[in-house]
């Protein structure tokens, strides 16, 4: 049976990349990662990449810090279809993906926030959970639309905030919850077990046997 192809889009150190890499690589995982892409020429997830056997490229962004224009987009667009890539997954990807790439892999876009999605969205979530001073933050991972952190929830892990902490040490905790959550999400996709109903996402009881 052929394995679902997937892209990782990463723009720094890789952490999540190499979890999900090393994740695909066990035996009869139901997908591969084929390919890694980076819009910053220096990321560390470029080497850790090839390092486990895996494609890495740097493309141009262009010209706009948080976002590619549609010029740019296309040509990332071409690059995914170039290696037959099913899905796309970001990994810690600090671009906002715009209609190019939303339009080409529509309802194929994972991302995974160190968060409670729809608690604190954007940047920096894990200080702004222990800031508002909550008693637990987590980890999402949820389908991409055209809104900031707000497509279909596929799982979440919650963390709990000591009274010790800093933002630094939840962060780190939670990045540990990201390392399980993401994998198993992907996993649950590659065997086709995710249905979308409206904003709910409904995972379906694996088969078993012929």
């Amino acid at each position: 049976m052929r394995k679902v192809r997937l892209a990782i889009l990463a723009s720094g150190r890789g952490s999540n990349a190499v979890a999900l890499i090393k994740a695909t690589q066990q035996e009869n995982f139901p997908a591969e990662v084929v390919l890694v892409l980076s819009d910053n020429r220096n990321a560390p997830v470029l080497e850790k990449a090839r390092s486990l056997g895996v494609k890495a490229i740097w493309l141009d962004p262009g010209p706009k810090c948080t976002f590619l224009i549609p010029e740019v987009e296309k040509r990332w667009v071409e690059v995914l279809r170039e290696h037959n890539v099913d899905y796309i997954l970001l990994a810690g990807f600090m671009r906002v993906l715009k209609k190019t790439i939303l339009d080409a892999f529509a309802g194929r876009i994972l991302n995974i926030h160190p968060a409670l999605l729809p608690s604190f969205k954007g940047l920096d979530a894990q200080r702004q959970a222990w800031e508002y001073g909550v008693k637990y933050s987590g980890a999402t991972v949820h389908f991409v639309d055209d809104s900031l952190d707000s497509g279909p929830i596929i799982l979440q892990e919650p963390v709990k905030v000591e009274d010790d902490d800093t933002p630094e040490s939840l962060a780190a905790r939670i990045l540990e919850a990201e390392h399980r959550i993401y994998p198993e999400a992907v996993r649950l996709l590659a065997q086709g077990r995710l249905r979308i109903e409206r904003r709910r996402v409904r995972i379906l009881k694996e088969k078993h046997g012929g």
